[in-house]
């Protein structure tokens, strides 16, 4: 349980840990309090998520169709902080927990979870989630095998979810909250790509799921939203998936940190257009506070300081929990399915499964993401 007082160590978000050892009983109570959370001085008093797999903490494990198909439901999924599978597609904690640790309020419930406490704020996310809904995804020709709640029905549970919590007075209540809306959109081109279209196909829809995207930000300012964090994409061109998928004997194809450079194109070609559209959002609300996540430069700087981090220069493309290939990766034998192994130290690997991070790798991504994007832009006073 060391590993779990490293990454948490590692965020400093310490006077929240006791809280949270409460619920998941993790030695992380041996921590002391060193120094307050950093996004505290923004005083959000509640957080909501919309998003994927990278944000999921538990919706899709309590879908009937999407729960079926998600290897996140099973152990070794939340060996290293739950201890159990909690739906979340890591070994630990993802960026959104530590995002709420951060601004001083517990972890986010989904919400899904009928059962569970709303009043700090709620988590829509679902793993394998599409910007696009599934009806414009058949007319492209896709398919989503996972699920049908694309970011417009987690807005329509977000709406109930106010009507039925807040009534006539929503705008108020939501003043003081942080929305991020995804990361989302990733799953659109791993979709397209794995279902026979190229990477010059897979472009021609960029535009319009920008544009879900963007309708999404809309629904949630009209829902009073004040302080809005829009993420872009990750390099996938990084991740053992794709590195496995694509593989090939032609080393003009990787770049220097041995991610592959055309489908790494196309996600800065979306992540451009993204980020275009948030400045221009940016001018029609003045007032709203508007914020482009850049996962993208997070997660090159994380490769490029992963040794110095603490991570094994020999698995940075390597996924922890998996089994064959250059990449432990295994799109017919993954993380979750008898018999497939788990690294020793999880904390060494930025890759847990092939598609989705660690939680020291998470940490990390937070820690740049908050300090160098996040809250520089928020203005938010001591």
């Amino acid at each position: 349980m060391a590993l779990i007082i490293r990454s948490v160590f590692h965020l400093l978000v310490i006077s929240l840990i006791s809280f949270v050892v409460l619920q998941q009983k993790s030695d992380a109570q041996e921590v002391l309090m060193l120094q307050k959370p950093r996004l505290i001085n923004c005083k959000f008093d509640k957080i909501y998520q919309l998003g994927d797999s990278l944000a999921d903490t538990g919706n899709c494990i309590r879908e009937r169709v999407c729960g079926a198909h998600t290897l996140c439901a099973r152990f070794p999924y939340g060996m290293n902080f739950f201890q159990n599978a909690t739906g979340r597609c890591s070994n630990g904690m993802l960026m959104i927990d530590f995002i709420a640790l951060e601004s001083g309020l517990p972890l986010l419930n989904p919400i899904k979870d009928q059962t569970a406490d709303f009043r700090h704020g709620a988590d829509f996310a679902v793993a394998g989630a599409t910007a696009l809904p599934s009806e414009i995804l058949e007319n492209m020709k896709m398919v989503n095998p996972s699920t049908n709640s694309s970011l417009s029905v987690q807005l329509d549970w977000m709406s109930s979810h106010f009507e039925n919590t807040f009534y006539t007075d929503c705008p108020d209540k939501v003043k003081k909250a942080l929305f991020l809306v995804g990361g989302i959109g990733g799953n659109e081109f791993n979709f397209a790509l794995s279902q026979g279209k190229t990477l010059e196909e897979s472009r021609t829809i960029v535009p319009e799921v920008v544009e879900a995207i963007i309708h999404g930000v809309r629904r949630v300012i009209s829902f009073g939203a004040t302080r809005i964090v829009v993420p872009g994409n990750f390099p996938g061109g990084c991740f053992p998936i794709i590195l496995t998928r694509f593989m090939t004997d032609n080393s003009s194809a990787y770049d220097e940190h041995h991610c592959l450079k055309d489908f790494n194109s196309l996600i800065i070609f979306f992540n451009d257009h993204l980020r275009q559209a948030i400045l221009d959002l940016k001018k029609e609300y003045p007032n709203i506070t508007l914020i482009y996540g850049d996962y993208y430069n997070a997660y090159l700087w994380l490769l490029q300081n992963a040794v110095s981090l603490g991570f094994d220069k020999n698995s940075l493309h390597k996924a922890c929990c998996g089994i064959g290939g250059d990449y432990n990766y295994n799109l017919h034998n993954q993380c979750g399915a008898i018999g497939v192994p788990v690294c020793i130290d999880p904390s060494t690997y930025i890759s847990w499964d092939g598609a989705h991070l660690t939680q020291e790798a998470y940490s990390w991504l937070t820690r740049w993401l908050i300090d160098t994007n996040i809250l520089p832009q928020l203005n938010c006073q001591a």
